[in-house]
């Protein structure tokens, strides 16, 4: 999904994406690297000017369209798509930044407004470049000041017209001049030869170059100017990895190799299909840094230096993926797939060293954190207030529920039997059971909890059964099972996989035969979390052997302490009994406790998973997880140094964001009746990638003391309890199946 999420950001992309293809196909780039590596502009430049794409994003007074950073990202994406060449991306950069600064500030010591004159000139169409990292220092000079030094390359800075830069103030750490370069013998461009063919690059020589106060400008942030130029950088980053996905799914599906093609080999499947996780976290992660425009300062150095570490790595890794999956022909000049390699690592590079940008984000995460939410504090007042009533009248009730030893919910009591009679355990539900609430009463719900410290109750696996027995079920099994899971009386495990059925659950071998008044079940369950706690089963067995795997299986409720039910719990490398394998030896099932016709299971089953893994997918992590390195942090239980310590916390929080900034995309496409697509099994993957290297990064800072278990801060068990998400929920490679197969249609 492209970084669109409304009707008028799509019609946006659709119309940029149509002129990109018009006006500057890549065989006509092609043809102009000398020109471009000099600063020239493209044919369609002229085109370009009269639709305002370079303006879109500066003030109306101004003559720019008065739109936003996240519209300007939308069209800077899709450019990044075309491989469109030339200064635009250098001088939307400028501009952006510029219009960053605001311009009813002070001027300095005249009535001329610089910024209004810069932002007037840009939408005019004079081209622009942004000098912001180092090399540069300013000394008051006067009533203006000398600026001296050497800047690293600069995307569009020769031929650029307009030049905005920085300087270190002389003397005062943390300060920064900025300015507009006047031409002069004080200033000299230096081209070189890009890694990006299709613009040009050079460095800033300054020797004690004169600045005057009316060149100078005021109101730039350091976490305005970082967010502006990683959410644009990131945002044609996206448009890479789009780029790169789509051509080589298309050439996986074309082309033939041993009599078949070469996307039915299963190596290559997974390729692509981890090029469509990291196409969707790119373009995530860039959406997030947009989305943080007028967000408070922390809010922005978050999501810039988050942009800087998701996005910015994964285009160049996506386009690598690319030739792989292209093969020889990819390798080759004569293809654009090294073009777009090219661009991706020079935007990257552009940004700054990631390890750098780690170490800011980790010191940022240790101030606060993202926000997610997207209701505001006075949205639904009425509905606050209703959830509000209810919670203060739990809070005035004892806390009586009697806790689990595991990961069951607790057993409920009157506070628990309060907040389900209101709908609140479960409020998605549709009444009488919830309030059929959306994602945004959702979020005032959760909001209105956490405002009083209150966990939000759930019904673990009843959360994956629940729903199944909403559309399926019959209105007594309902009645029978809905309510009393909701108090917290009852709890639930799952009854899927086999020893030789795990993955392939169509090839699960437990068997169930009618009989008088109901069904025998037997055979051997595996893997069963909660069985040793649970009071009733959702249980998959064969009621007919002699059709296809699929169309066999039925869907069971399976009281645990029937008889026949031997449950036995399964020590995992922890030294922990978290699951169980459950025998069951002809255990009688009555006839109501059928769910739908015999041979649905497989149809009830999916419904099952799908909402197992929309939980599963969620953005908290249970293993290496950024709250374990804060506690390193804060404990000093680590042997690797504070720097290095605060450089896996800013990576770690990244991944973070990340996964909630994709969930968060996922909430709005549905309330704007998007098709979510991937999304859910792109969650559950990159979830659990991202708890994989999280938690290998906690073993990389223990160092000798990851050679004894610490009770109290459990990191090396934590890594060692991987597999239960590893596996859970279908592995990595199941689910990259499922993306190859169902989302990006690769054959069989």
């Amino acid at each position: 999904m492209p970084l669109p999420l409304n009707d008028e950001h799509r019609d946006l992309a659709a119309s940029v994406a149509a002129f990109a293809r018009r006006t500057a196909p890549v065989e006509a780039t092609r043809a102009r690297f000398a020109e471009y590596a000099a600063g020239g502009r493209p044919d369609s430049w002229d085109a370009l000017l009269p639709l305002g794409l370079h303006c879109l994003h500066l003030p109306e007074e101004y003559g720019g369209g008065g739109a936003g950073l996240p519209e300007l990202a939308v069209v800077v994406e899709q450019l990044g798509k075309a491989l469109f060449p030339g200064p635009y991306l250098p001088t939307v950069l400028a501009s952006a930044v510029v219009a960053s600064a605001g311009t009813d500030g002070e001027a300095g010591r005249g009535s001329r407004n610089p910024a209004g004159e810069l932002l007037t000139a840009f939408a005019e169409g004079a081209t622009g470049a942004l000098v912001a990292g180092r090399g540069l220092s300013a000394a008051r000079s006067g009533d203006g000041w000398t600026v001296s030094g050497t800047t690293g390359p600069v995307l569009g800075l020769p031929g650029a017209e307009i030049v905005i830069a920085r300087a270190d103030v002389e003397g005062r750490p943390g300060e920064s001049l900025w300015f507009r370069l006047a031409e002069g013998p004080s200033a000299a461009v230096d081209a070189a030869d890009g890694t990006d063919l299709t613009r040009s690059v050079g460095r800033l020589g300054l020797d004690a170059h004169r600045v005057e106060e009316e060149r100078t400008l005021r109101g730039l942030t350091p976490a305005r100017v970082d967010l502006t130029v990683n959410a644009l950088l990131a945002a044609e980053a996206s448009g890479i990895t789009d780029w790169c996905l789509d051509t080589a799914v298309e050439h996986a599906r074309n082309r033939v190799q041993f009599g078949r093609p070469v996307g039915a080999f299963q190596a290559v499947q997974h390729k692509a299909a981890m090029m469509l996780v990291r196409s969707e976290i790119a373009c995530a992660a860039a959406w997030d840094a947009a989305r943080a425009a007028g967000q408070p300062p922390l809010q922005q150095e978050l999501a810039a230096a988050q942009a800087a570490l998701t996005a910015l790595p994964l285009a160049v890794d996506t386009a690598l993926e690319c030739v792989t999956v292209l093969g020889g022909i990819g390798f080759t000049w004569e293809h654009d797939a090294h073009l777009y390699w090219r661009r991706a690592i020079s935007v990257a590079s552009a940004a700054g060293a990631e390890e750098g940008w780690a170490t800011r984000l980790g010191e940022a995460a240790l101030k606060g954190r993202r926000d997610f939410s997207f209701v505001g504090e006075d949205d639904l007042a009425e509905l606050r207030t209703q959830v509000g009533n209810t919670l203060e009248e739990v809070l005035a009730l004892a806390e009586d529920e009697v806790t689990s030893s595991g990961w069951a919910m607790g057993r409920g009591g009157p506070r628990r039997a309060l907040l389900a009679e209101a709908g609140l355990v479960a409020p998605h539900y549709p009444p009488p059971y919830g309030l059929g609430a959306g994602p945004a009463e959702q979020a005032v719900i959760g909001e209105e909890f956490a405002r009083r410290g209150l966990n939000q109750p759930t019904t673990v696996i009843g959360e994956w059964v629940l729903p199944t027995l909403l559309v399926h079920g019959t209105v007594a099994q309902q009645e029978r099972f809905i309510g009393p899971t909701l108090r917290g009386e009852v709890i639930w495990c799952q009854l899927f996989s086999e020893p030789g059925a795990g993955s392939d659950l169509a090839g699960l071998s437990t068997k169930a035969r009618k009989v008088p008044g109901g069904w025998s079940l037997s055979g051997q369950k595996v893997w069963n979390s909660l069985a040793h706690e649970a009071d009733w089963g959702v249980c998959l067995a064969r009621t007919d052997s002699d059709v296809p795997k699929h169309q066999g299986l039925s869907y069971f409720l399976v009281d645990m302490r029937s008889a026949g039910v031997d449950v036995r719990p399964l020590r995992q490398a922890t030294g922990l009994s978290e699951f169980n394998e459950v025998f069951l030896d002809d255990v009688f099932v009555p006839d109501e406790c059928l769910v739908a016709e015999p041979g649905h299971g497989w149809r009830l089953a999916v419904t099952t998973l799908s909402n197992e893994r929309l939980s599963m997918g969620s953005t908290k992590l249970h293993h290496g997880s950024a709250d374990r390195i804060r506690r390193l942090l804060e404990t000093g239980g680590h042997d690797a140094g504070r720097q290095e310590t605060v450089r896996a916390l800013g990576r770690g929080t990244a991944r973070e964001i990340a996964l909630s900034a994709l969930n968060l995309r996922s909430v709005l496409a549905r309330m704007s009746n998007l098709d979510v697509g991937a999304e859910i099994s792109v969650l559950k993957v990159y979830n659990t990638l991202a708890q994989r290297e999280g938690s290998r990064e906690l073993l990389r800072l223990l160092g000798p003391l990851g050679c004894v278990v610490d009770p109290d801060a459990d990191h090396v068990i934590d890594h060692i309890g991987l597999p239960a998400v590893l596996f859970g929920g279908g592995t990595i490679e199941i689910q990259l199946n499922v993306i190859a197969q169902r989302v990006l249609g690769l054959p069989r």
